[in-house]
């Protein structure tokens, strides 16, 4: 039976795993797996990433989360910083909401600490009777049932032997360990917990071999079942070198130091990494050389065991609240119908029957097209957040982008330019082309308010649709061309800081570049720019005819092409606002704010809108508050001559 990859990490851990959801699926096909799980730290927001890459390889994606677990999560002292991890996977649709309220509940103020926490009567209150619906297992290095058999962990895990490992085994490490694994069987229910075997590092990593024979005895005192796991955080074994730039990174450290104090037996964060490149996606056949055929064959049971649901959806707008009973489709044709009287007939624009007949044939193909896709509400809402813009005496903006092609928005106030006069299509605001049978894409309407007003209009958005069902949402940031180049030469020690600036403000942005970028079989603002401005670049690296590098930082060129589209950072979206007609908590993963107290939807806008999310964008603009004073002064009589 074929061993299944059952703890993974992509690079939504963030300068951690190195491993982009479409790499992971393509490995998955080269080693002939059928299944593979994602269970980044502490978070699920690479699951549609994930779920769409591994489907279109015909590979069952498994939905998880490696948990940061503390003895009493809601205990927030420094001596109760230590954590440990729990993999914890989805079998199902229920599974996979209870991950979601598991990961929002974690980011709660009272028990997130510097990360996101969990503990194990926390998640035996969000399971509750539904205890069939997640699979966990414990026993990796850092999880609770390895670090219990120690009386000092971390001298036991930087032990050169095996040896010098068990000198460190606590007396009574059989009765400590079986409580916890029975404690963890209690709260995941008989067969949906497993004792984890990790041995793909024990050539580097000594007390991997005495904790899978600790655990072995304990697997076979409790009944509980044993299961075979790798920890991957990159596809191959040489990737195992661009892991670690992101663990210096993270660290803010270069490689050298690391090489240094490794040398001088210092301690070293995340040494395994830098000692060892097995923390790959490992064949089948490597697996079977260090594990029992029970271990490899549970892996396989455990993905048997998960099933393949969908967790992407139709849009979930609220409903908007129409007058007299009116539904959503009504009033947003009696208030084109109203529109057409205030801004077409009073403008003598409807004053032929040519133009009449134009008009005419423009809002009844758009609203057939809207109301096809029901999205006459999405309408509403916007229209009802610029009228409280417009009612409190703001400025709104007149429409920007494809939205001004739209006659429904120029007709109900959202924007003020008329598409017809202007000859702007519609299509090229929203094609009911892109809509299929499973999805149904969103309009993106973008709503300018005054800078100093977003944050009303956004409490306004929460008053009327409700504080669970409205916040904003997570962006991460990319190592892009520049930044992905900067890091390299940075970790790698390769030249001056000036010299460092001098080479990358050479790359131009990637978003002067970004339609040249799009034509690119592989998106990459350092190769566009060996490609075609060469010249900027010289004595460096240089592309050569066969379209390999040359030059003397080539090396470093080409592992910076490799990060670029890498996540590093985490951050709050500077526009976009969810709207949902379901409380976010149970049914959007929410994360802490990177600065701030508050929580935002944990995935990004467009995996967001592809399971059921519909966001909105309310962007505030400076330039509106500066013509709202120039207003509010002349209306005053404030401004004086020689002021403007």
């Amino acid at each position: 039976m074929t061993w299944i990859p059952l703890h993974l990490h992509t690079h939504y851990s963030l300068l951690d795993g190195l491993s982009k959801p479409p790499q992971v699926a393509d490995r998955c096909v080269e080693l002939g797996y059928d299944s593979c799980a994602m269970t980044d730290h502490g978070t699920i927001s690479g699951a549609v990433s994930f779920v769409r890459s591994m489907r279109e390889k015909n590979v069952k994606p498994i939905l998880g989360c490696e948990f940061y677990i503390s003895k009493d999560a809601k205990l927030r002292t420094k001596e109760n910083k230590t954590l440990t991890h729990l993999v914890v996977l989805a079998k199902n649709l229920t599974g996979w909401n209870k991950l979601i309220e598991a990961t929002s509940r974690s980011n709660e103020e009272d028990v997130f600490y510097f990360k996101p926490r969990l503990d194990l009567r926390l998640l035996s209150e969000i399971i509750g009777e539904d205890k069939g619906s997640l699979i966990s297992f414990s026993g990796h290095p850092g999880s609770d049932l390895a670090n219990v058999l120690f009386q000092d962990v971390k001298k036991a895990y930087s032990a050169h032997s095996y040896d010098e490992a068990a000198k460190y085994l606590k007396k009574d490490w059989k009765r400590e360990c079986v409580f916890a694994a029975n404690s963890h069987l209690k709260v995941f229910g008989s067969g949906n917990f497993f004792i984890e075997i990790q041995l793909i590092d024990k050539d580097n990593f000594p007390a991997s071999e005495l904790i899978a024979e600790c655990l072995r005895k304990v697997a076979a005192e409790t009944k509980i079942p044993c299961v075979a796991t790798a920890d991957s955080h990159y596809p191959k074994k040489e990737d195992a070198a661009d892991q670690r730039i992101l663990l210096c990174s993270a660290m803010k450290t270069t490689l050298k130091k690391v090489e240094n104090k490794i040398r001088n037996n210092e301690d070293v964060g995340m040494s395994c990494f830098f000692r060892s490149n097995n923390y790959h996606i490992p064949s089948s056949e490597e697996m079977e050389s260090l594990h029992t055929e029970e271990e490899i064959r549970n892996s396989s049971i455990i993905a048997s065991f998960c099933e393949n649901y969908d967790i992407l959806g139709q849009p979930m707008l609220p409903k908007f609240s129409c007058p007299n009973n009116m539904t959503e489709e009504e009033y947003l044709r009696d208030l084109c119908r109203d529109g057409w009287r205030k801004r077409l007939k009073a403008q003598d624009k409807v004053n032929t029957e040519e133009d009449t007949q134009k008009y005419v044939d423009r809002i009844k193909e758009e609203l057939d097209v809207i109301q096809k896709a029901n999205l006459s509400g999405y309408f509403l809402i916007v229209r009802d957040i610029i009228n409280y813009v417009k009612e409190n005496n703001w400025l709104a903006g007149p429409g920007r982008g494809s939205a001004a092609g739209c006659l429904i928005s120029y007709l109900i106030g959202i924007t003020e330019v008329d598409p017809i006069e202007y000859d702007l299509i519609f299509e090229r605001f929203y094609n009911i082309g892109r809509n299929t049978e499973d999805h149904v894409s969103l309009p993106d309407i973008d709503m300018d308010v005054p800078a100093t007003k977003r944050d009303e209009v956004i409490d306004y958005i929460r008053s009327k649709y409700g504080e669970d069902r409205v916040c904003q949402m997570v962006t991460f940031g990319r190592l892009q061309g520049r930044s992905a180049l900067k890091e390299v030469l940075r970790v790698h020690d390769a030249c001056s800081f000036d010299e460092m600036n001098t080479i990358t403000k050479a790359l131009p942005q990637e978003d002067k570049i970004s339609d040249q970028l799009e034509s690119m079989e592989s998106p990459s603002s350092i190769m566009w720019t060996l490609a075609y401005q060469p010249e900027i670049l010289k004595g460096y690296c240089e592309l050569k005819e066969d379209g390999t590098l040359g030059g003397n930082y080539s090396k470093l060129f080409e592992q910076a092409i490799r990060l670029e589209g890498t996540y590093k950072s985490q951050g709050k979206h500077a526009a976009g606002v969810v709207i949902s007609s379901k409380d976010l908590d149970k049914s959007c993963p929410m994360v802490k704010e990177t600065n701030g107290t508050g929580k935002i939807a944990g995935l990004e806008m467009t995996d967001l809108e592809a399971m059921g999310h519909v966001k909105f964008d309310v962007l505030g603009v400076n330039l509106l508050d500066k013509l709202m004073g120039v207003r509010d002064q002349l209306l005053t009589g404030d401004i004086h001559e020689g002021t403007l």
